[in-house]
């Protein structure tokens, strides 16, 4: 839009020029009157060649044009083209004259060289284009481009950040007729679909459906309504904290450390969708605490759920658990929680259409993706509404199905998977169950800290999964486990970790799962043991009282080894989930052989019911739908599955991935000191976690430390360690392995891309947030949320698989900074070399250097065991 006529055009007069100009052939020429339209007459250097209207603009950017002007008489028409030749024979050049007319009354206002879109002779042409808005009061950078549909022609790219008032897009159609433009536009706006950023798309699609649009009474008084028109719904208010979800959210990615996220309080946002009629999981709005102010363009019904909440329209209060109608104009406002409940949900008929990312909408905040930005709403959002075809009438829920909410809480458990003898000794076990635990303020979606007291562990350390008794080699996590790491239980939430290497000795069933999103800091909670018969009562009917106690033991059953096989255990996960684990507690490559065997033999099968499966390093977590496919069945088909497994002959494709370390980076320095400055203190591994490695794996120098982890060659044993594609890895080399204890408590903040040593295991952290292992340094993205390059390829934003080879070469933090930039715009790419690992080899390599093996883990166990010792003479 306004593109210059030619580079070689002549100079247009100055305005006193024109002025005199236009007055000697009688023209009448003046300011824009308000409320005045624009028409551009375009002037070829020979003749009038067609007319535009250019009323709406912003300042000398054309926004919507359209060729020829609607709604003109025929005489001003002729009068402007008449005052546009003479000028023309004056000039002798081509521009562009624009015209002001208020009413019948028109002036010459102004002469230019940009030259508008102009119709084809016997046509109508409309050309639109849609801008970007910036919410008010959104600090740093504009918001990330989520999603464009396929088909629009843009110079933006996904993760692109458009400033406030850029074009995104423009959009342009030529009929025979002008209904047939104007229905045209409408449908192809109505297709589009564009996340992250707040725009006008959906109100133009409303304007160009409006009386006066078809009437043809372009007018700059509309341009206030651009923005809010049509089904959208403007932030006034954010609230504390308000997502987009959708229920279940986000599956099938588990293995590679993307969380579901989705409601916390699934119980509540399904009410929600059921009260306006929509299928339970249709996208809405999760509130925190405090509930946002909404405004809406056209009549809405709604409904709210979930924590006790003040609802007005237009000050006028509402009722929860029912349908509310919002009329057009008019403004919601949510109010804060009471003392009970912590979580209020937000339905709206026809849901909240925003593009899903890896299959949902819903806003996991610490990757920055799904929902709305990736983010929390604030103010100045603008949220598209419709998409979803509503299921029934709206209709309230009845007092008796709503959920009661309590200051102390009890939750119903599943037994296991870690529980006793193995894990918690059988009092430790029951002084777990009875205590009465205290939720933490430092809980949130991530997870649910509670306060209580210490357990007593049957075990004096995890051996090579780290020194803490709680700690263990990483398997697949179940949302609602609660999962110790260390001494502290932290209920594990839908925006929790998929894999990591803590005990967890009891689960939270499906049906009791709603409680964790409406317990609030200072409330209390009580365990009931419950059976699977119970659990599965309780998803039909959540809420029930049950009349007796009960439970399955944590290990449901046990095949003992033989020459053959390594023998297995299978334990319990609540009633949504099922863990294997092969062989003794040990790291073992062959038995991560086996499990890697087991996995891709499962997902071949497409078993109807089986949603993630997570492989561990010596365990294989499925999660499943209990409604289609029960743990009784499952179990069979695994045990099927294990049977028909051979790894006499295994071997399989591997990748070498070369990619530079930062040593010792300051991002992990400066991580370091804020754990030891709020956190611990006296942390054995602060101030410097190298040396503390260099300490508990007894060598002679940070100098050797260095040497290993550069000369060593890591395998993937696991993906999502930490989340988002995170590698949990172990050198083939035993030798190269270096043991160490994980934070404990773990660290609040780490860097994105940091890389760390717990146990015996290296991650690479995928993305800002908590953690444990103890750091080396830095490293590239191995996650690239938008851009897909050559090493991130499109629908797979994770850089490694199973079984990949990791070697690093050095870099300075300088360079690391400009490498992690080029690898997310596609500008560098590490080198990757195709390969294979063959289990026979590497057995031969083992017992051909086991002496040198076992002397390099009998030097560990000593500076294991004298740290120990260590800990055990400080004063407590």
């Amino acid at each position: 839009m306004g593109e210059e006529i030619g580079a070689t055009s002549a100079q247009l007069p100055k305005r006193h020029i024109l002025r005199a100009l236009a007055d000697d052939l009688g023209i009448p020429i003046g300011p824009r009157p308000a409320g005045a339209r624009l028409i551009a007459v375009v002037f070829d250097g020979a003749e009038v060649v067609g007319d535009s209207d250019v009323t709406v603009r912003n300042g000398d950017q054309l926004i919507c044009c359209e060729s020829p002007a609607p709604a003109i008489d025929d005489h001003i028409r002729q009068e402007w083209y008449r005052a546009t030749t003479l000028l023309g024979e004056l000039l002798a050049q081509a521009f562009v004259a624009v015209f002001s007319l208020n009413n019948d009354d028109w002036a010459l206002h102004e002469v230019n060289q940009h030259l508008p879109p102009l119709a084809t002779p016997g046509s109508f042409l409309l050309e639109l284009a849609i801008r970007v808005y910036r919410p008010h009061g959104l600090e740093g950078d504009d918001d990330p481009l989520t999603f464009l549909s396929e088909g629009i022609s843009t110079s933006y790219e996904l993760g692109d950040r458009p400033t406030a008032g850029s074009t995104l897009f423009i959009e342009r159609v030529e009929e025979q007729t002008r209904q047939a433009a104007l229905d045209k536009m409408s449908a192809r706006l109505d297709q589009y679909v564009v996340g992250g950023v707040s725009t006008d798309l959906k109100a133009w699609s409303a304007v160009f459906q409006s009386e006066r649009v078809v009437a043809g009474a372009w007018h700059p008084s509309m341009a206030v309504v651009w923005r809010f028109a049509g089904p959208v719904m403007d932030v006034i208010q954010p609230g504390m904290e308000s997502t987009i979800q959708d229920w279940p959210g986000r599956l099938g990615a588990w293995e590679v450390g993307v969380p579901s996220s989705g409601p916390i309080d699934g119980r509540s946002f399904r009410l929600a969708n059921t009260v306006v009629g929509n299928p339970e999981g249709t996208p809405g709005l999760e509130i925190l605490l405090a509930g946002p102010q909404l405004r809406f363009a056209q009549d809405t019904t709604v409904a709210v759920t979930g924590a006790t909440v003040s609802v007005s329209v237009d000050g006028q209060e509402q009722p929860m658990y029912a349908p509310i109608v919002v009329p057009a104009g008019s403004t919601l406002a949510i109010g804060s929680a009471n003392q009970r409940g912590l979580r209020a949900y937000l339905a709206v008929r026809g849901g909240i259409a925003v593009p899903d990312y890896l299959g949902s909408a819903s806003t996991f905040t610490l990757g920055a993706f799904g929902g709305h930005a990736g983010r929390p709403l604030v103010r100045g959002d603008l949220l598209s509404i419709g998409g979803v075809e509503a299921l029934g009438e709206p209709a309230p829920i009845p007092k008796a199905e709503q959920p009661r909410l309590m200051k102390e809480w009890t939750i119903a458990v599943t037994l296991g998977p870690h529980a006793a003898p193995d894990f918690l000794t059988e009092e430790g076990l029951q002084e777990f169950l009875d205590a009465a635990w205290k939720v933490s303020p430092r809980s949130n979606r991530t997870g649910i800290r509670l306060d209580g007291p210490i357990p007593k562990w049957a075990r004096t350390d995890g051996g090579e999964a780290g020194l803490h008794p709680s700690n263990l080699h990483d398997n697949g996590y179940a949302i609602g486990a609660v999962d110790f790491t260390g001494d502290t239980p932290i209920i594990l939430g839908p925006d929790g970790p998929s894999c990591g290497g803590f005990a967890c000795p009891v689960v939270i069933p499906l049906g009791e799962r709603w409680k964790m999103g409406q317990v609030r800091p200072g409330d209390t909670i009580r365990w009931r043991l419950v059976d699977q018969d119970q659990a599965s009562l309780l998803r039909a009917r959540p809420g029930c009282v049950l009349e007796e106690q009960r439970n399955d033991p944590a290990i449901i059953q046990q095949l003992a080894p033989n020459d053959e096989h390594p023998g297995l255990t299978m334990r319990a996960v609540g009633d949504g989930y099922l863990l294997l684990e092969y062989g003794p507690p040990e790291l073992d490559i062959t038995l991560r052989m086996r499990v890697h065997l087991l996995d891709q033999h499962l997902r071949q099968q497409k078993i109807t019911g089986l949603i993630d499966i997570v492989p561990g390093i010596r365990s294989l977590l499925s999660h499943v739908d209990p409604a289609i496919l029960c743990q009784k069945d499952l179990r069979q088909l695994v045990f099927a599955a294990d049977s028909m497994l051979d790894t006499s002959t295994a071997r399989v494709s591997t990748r070498t991935l070369h990619l530079p370390l930062s040593w010792d980076d300051p991002s992990t320095r400066k991580a370091t000191d804020i754990y030891q400055r709020t956190v611990n203190p006296d942390a054995p591994w602060c101030p410097w976690n190298i040396e503390f490695i260099r300490r508990i794996n007894g060598l002679d120098s940070v100098q050797d430390v260095f040497d290993i982890v550069y000369g060593a060659e890591y395998l993937v044993m696991g993906l999502g360690d930490v989340y988002l594609g995170a590698p949990v890895a172990t050198p083939i080399d035993p030798r190269h392995r270096l043991v160490t204890t994980k934070y404990n408590p773990a660290r609040t903040w780490t860097p994105e891309n940091a890389v760390g040593i717990g146990g015996a295991y290296m991650c690479i952290y995928g993305m800002e947030g908590p953690g444990g292992y103890q750091f080396v340094g830095r490293t590239v993205p191995v996650w690239n949320t938008w851009r897909s390059t050559e090493c991130f390829e499109p629908g797979t934003p994770w850089l490694l698989r199973q079984f990949d080879r990791i070697r690093w070469y050095e870099v300075s933090h300088e360079e690391l900074q400009d490498l992690r930039t080029d690898m997310r715009s596609g500008a560098y790419a590490p080198r990757i070399e195709e390969g294979y690992f063959d289990l026979g080899e590497y057995r031969a390599f083992c017992a051909k250097n086991a002496e040198s093996i076992q002397a390099a883990k009998l030097r560990q166990q000593t500076a294991f065991e004298a740290e120990r010792q260590r800990w055990q003479e400080l004063p407590q």
